[in-house]
């Protein structure tokens, strides 16, 4: 717990360490007091709220027992073997399989499932990915992977929209700079989420597959997820790029750029890493 205590508190640092630089190359000192300003209400903003923006920008619908007793109660059953409080649970009208877990807490916890994915995968596939996901919560690493995908987004817009910082006449940066460092911005964010969400893909994998209890279950899912999301646009993934680190499949279409600054891990080692376990 306190691990990743600390790593959210050097991410949320390194954000307005980021914001900064950004503001103060493009902007100069007035430039980088704003977006020092806008780095700190952002990291209160993706704290508090920041769960809540993913879940309506994919308008996941909520549902319980009543309205979806497969799902609720397959998390439900996992959640306790798991030991960590019932998440709410959430259901998104997608027909590319995957799935993500958001909340800053256990406490105050999410998961969200697509209808593809619901559709394709067996009852112990669906099984291993929804462990897999819960096993997000059970580390604390979903505060950090929400916050990534929320700065990496408001990253880039204030790269691209960053000459409003303006600055003073005397305090205008060189021009060039200013393109390099809009261009270089998002580069960086995109680093910071892979940096952040390959090792924690591996944990969540191990961590599924023995929540579940069948390793074999998640390497199925993932191969089989991996063969058909590749050929399902997901739109508002493509639309929010930052989310995509949040689903456990990169649902971001093409290929050569994608798989060198993909934030999952080769799909093949993922399950190969299964398969050993069992």
């Amino acid at each position: 717990m306190f691990g990743n205590w600390l790593k959210t508190m050097i991410l949320m640092a390194g954000i307005l360490a980021l914001f900064a630089a950004v503001g103060g190359a493009i902007g100069g000192a007035q430039g980088m007091l704003i977006a020092f300003l806008l780095g700190a209400g952002m990291n209160f903003f993706a704290y508090w709220f920041s769960d809540k923006m993913v879940l309506r920008m994919y308008n996941a619908q909520e549902v319980d027992e009543a309205s979806s007793p497969y799902l609720y109660n397959l998390v439900k059953e996992l959640a306790q073997r798991a030991q960590i409080p019932m998440p709410r649970v959430y259901i998104i009208d997608e027909a590319q399989p995957n799935a993500f877990a958001t909340g800053r807490n256990p406490d105050h916890a999410a998961v969200a499932a697509t209808t593809g994915i619901l559709q394709m995968l067996s009852a112990r596939e669906l099984r291993g990915v929804m462990a897999h996901e819960l096993t997000h919560v059970k580390h604390r690493d979903i505060l950090i992977s929400t916050i990534s995908a929320t700065v990496a987004g408001a990253i880039s817009f204030i790269a691209q929209f960053g000459m409003l910082f303006g600055g003073s006449r005397d305090d205008r940066p060189n021009p060039i700079v200013s393109i390099i460092v809009m261009i270089l911005a998002p580069i960086a964010a995109m680093l910071i989420q892979m940096a952040i969400s390959r090792a924690r893909e591996f944990e969540a994998d191990r961590g599924g597959a023995e929540i579940s209890g069948d390793p074999h279950a998640l390497a199925d899912a993932l191969a089989k997820i991996d063969a058909y999301a590749r050929g399902i646009p997901m739109q508002t993934a493509e639309a929010h790029p930052e989310t995509a680190q949040m689903m456990i499949m990169n649902p971001l279409s093409g290929g050569g750029i994608r798989g060198l600054f993909s934030t999952h891990p080769a799909t093949e080692e993922r399950i190969g890493r299964l398969r050993a376990m069992a």
